[in-house]
């Protein structure tokens, strides 16, 4: 959950109200916006605490600001009520130019200029804290959107958003005091390290510059150390947002805005020109709100109490919505442009439950037609589990993600066909396992310093290719244990797998097979019903060799699926 720092006396402000200095009572208020303020033990609330903001709603970047929580709170707590628009004062002279070749690698931009922001240490601070919020969540750390802050008396407009060769672009980035290249960028400076890969895979990078070549930044890595500083003397704000989706680009820059303009800002507008799309010439931000329709019995229907239109207009108004109009029996309602979460009646409902008023609702159970269980396959899976543990075994919890190296190198196995992932992180995760021997080895080959004897046992599901399937993929439920110390053996195994048997009051038969990952003549195939279900023997060394392990080991993998309930 998002958790912001905020400034106590800076909250009252905003708000324009006192608010309580016990914490208990101050949680009381931040509730109205699932929201929970900590302090370290033994701290009381003072003008100047920081405070520790906890923000349960995940789903409302507009509270990711002490802006915005006082924005909500204004409201919640009756003070100022109704729709909060934010007029746009007009033109700012800035246009944007984009070079074509953006297209495939980061082709959106959007930009702004606030005048007269009012900037403290405080507040410049909180629009950090901000940006790093929208780049790292609401941007996809920085792949999505991310966002640029500049003193706009120092740029001389028109901008080009424009492709280079990183080998020659140099500027100065922000918090260096030398000239770099965009390439000794990547491997210098610590934005560049992090984000670098964001970029490097194209042969020319993004740069934003004015009409005098002065670059602001180096997107999505890092701003100019001149026009990419805001300080205190800082009286007008540009404010550039580029990424891969065009909406969330726009919204992203709209979060940013509103947090300005409730400092005393003044908005204007700016131009971006496109050399492809449909929308070849665009004006940023957009800030105008949107309508909804709401039916009064829609809100008793859901909430289950009978709310006159009066009491649904006046919560809809605490809660910074607009709710004036009425068209028969539906209720017009302006939503504004930062609630970015509402996208379904049900989500003004919500919103009219806490404006009105949870305390004033009487609770009860849950009408349900249905209870909760376990179905019949769980309550087998569970009854293995505990047969297991009975016989001796500990129950262990691996990965499913794995690599073709474990699954099938690890394993004395020629590499077959798996269920790949498409864009992996990991080297060591890039496929879903096709059965669960490997990943009980790996677990051991992490418990060399463990006394021996060690029995492990595991139940999941594995995932294996078959395109008769919709989805190309067959999921399935297997049991696979492994016994290893120094006497362990093939003799030790089928007792078990006869106890685990007994215990089901099912009957199976073994037969001799020939495994790559067992000892020739010293393993065999599980048969249920006259089909094969499993597999057990006694583990290779040239498997035992890999994982790092000295003692003998014997395995069975059992298909669960077809063996019950």
């Amino acid at each position: 959950m998002p958790t912001t720092e905020i400034q106590f006396h800076g909250l009252e402000q905003l708000i324009g109200a006192k608010l309580p200095r016990d914490l208990d009572d101050l949680n009381e208020t931040l509730a109205l916006i699932k929201a929970e303020a900590s302090l370290p033990e033994g701290r009381t609330i003072r003008r100047d605490t920081a405070l520790q903001v906890e923000l349960k709603d995940t789903n409302r970047p507009d509270l990711w600001a002490v802006e915005g929580m006082a924005r909500a709170l204004r409201g919640l707590m009756g003070i100022e009520t109704g729709l909060r628009s934010y007029r746009v004062q007009g033109p700012s002279g800035v246009t944007i130019r984009v070079d074509p070749g953006l297209r495939g690698v980061r082709p959106f931009i959007a930009c702004a200029v606030v005048k007269g922001t009012k900037l403290s240490d405080v507040v410049i601070r909180g629009l950090m804290q901000l940006q790093d919020r929208l780049d790292q969540s609401y941007g996809r750390k920085r792949r999505k959107t991310s966002i640029g802050l500049y003193d706009f008396d120092l740029i001389t407009p028109p901008l080009t958003y424009g492709l280079v060769d990183p080998h020659e672009a140099s500027f100065i980035p922000l918090g260096f005091s030398y000239e770099m290249t965009l390439e000794e960028m990547l491997v210098k400076h610590p934005k560049g390290l992090e984000y670098g890969h964001i970029v490097k895979q194209h042969p020319r990078w993004p740069l934003l510059f004015d009409s005098k070549s002065k670059v602001l930044s180096f997107p999505p890595i890092i701003n100019s150390d001149d026009l990419g500083r805001i300080t205190e003397d800082t009286k007008n704000l540009l404010v550039e947002v580029t990424g891969t989706a065009n909406q969330t680009v726009a919204n992203t820059l709209m979060m940013m805005v509103i947090a300005a303009l409730d400092r005393g800002g003044k908005l204007y507008t700016s131009t971006i020109r496109y050399p492809y799309g449909r929308a070849r010439v665009m004006v940023t931000p957009n800030m105008n709100s949107r309508e909804m329709r709401l039916n009064p019995d829609y809100v008793q229907h859901v909430l289950g109490v009978k709310l006159s239109l009066q009491q649904i207009k006046k919560s809809l108004r605490r809660a910074r919505f607009g709710a004036d109009a009425v068209e028969g029996p539906a209720l017009h309602v302006e939503v504004p442009c930062y609630r970015l979460d509402v996208m379904h009646p049900v989500d003004l409902v919500e919103d009219i439950a806490v404006a009105h008023g949870l305390n004033h609702f009487s609770p009860r159970w849950p009408q349900l037609v249905t209870t909760g269980d376990l179905s019949p396959r769980e309550r087998y899976r569970d009854l293995v589990r505990e047969i297991m543990i009975g016989l001796g075994f500990q129950e262990v919890l691996s990965f499913s993600l794995t690599s073709p190296e474990k699954v099938f190198d690890y394993m004395n196995l020629n590499r077959s066909q798996v269920v790949g992932i498409a864009n992996p992180r990991m080297s060591t995760f890039t496929c879903l396992r096709p059965w669960l021997l490997p990943s009980l080895m790996e677990v051991l080959s992490h418990n060399t310093g463990v006394r021996y004897p060690q029995r492990i046992f595991e139940v999941a599901d594995c995932v294996t290719p078959d395109e008769t399937l919709s989805n190309r993929a067959r999921d399935s439920r297997r049991l696979a244990a492994v016994n290893i110390h120094a006497q362990a053996g093939i003799t030790e195994l089928k007792s078990q797998i006869a106890a685990l048997f007994l215990n089901l009051g099912k009957e199976y038969e073994v037969k001799p097979t020939q495994h790559p990952s067992f000892i020739e003549g010293r393993a065999g195939d599980v048969e249920f019903e006259g089909k094969a279900v499993g597999f057990f023997g006694e583990i290779h060394p040239k498997v035992l060799e890999p994982w790092g392990l000295e003692n003998p080991a014997a395995a069975f993998e059992l298909e669960l699926d077809s063996i019950g309930p």
